[in-house]
């Protein structure tokens, strides 16, 4: 049987859980008064897990993102599209949510292939 590897350990949630050659990323917001800079920043929070994990963006399954409010999907997909690598686009689904605190306008989870 698979080992179970939790990564960024929390008292509440750990940032991802790697387990039978896939990785699970938590819901990552990132920083920012724009949904542009969040999304940035998120995407390079995604990065740094998937690092962590093994892998790298262009073993990425599926993303579910979530807007505070979908009229910003163009400002995110302008982030998005410049992130993701050409001939890697993961199954992806995008709705709008409020998030976890007001500050947040963007939130991103993964799911990814370890390498």
């Amino acid at each position: 049987m698979s080992e179970i590897k939790r990564i960024g350990v929390g008292a509440r949630m750990s940032e991802a859980v790697c387990y039978n050659g896939v990785v699970w990323l938590a819901g990552q917001v990132g920083e920012g008064a724009s949904v542009a800079e969040q999304t940035r920043d998120c995407l390079a929070q995604v990065d740094r897990i998937l690092a962590e994990a093994g892998t790298d963006k262009t073993r990425i399954l599926s993303t579910q993102i979530w807007l505070a409010d979908i009229s910003t999907f163009a400002e995110m997909n302008a982030v998005w599209d410049q992130w993701v690598p050409a001939g890697h686009t993961p199954a992806r689904a995008t709705g709008e949510a409020k998030l976890a605190a007001p500050k947040y306008l963007v939130e991103i989870i993964v799911t990814a292939a370890l390498a």
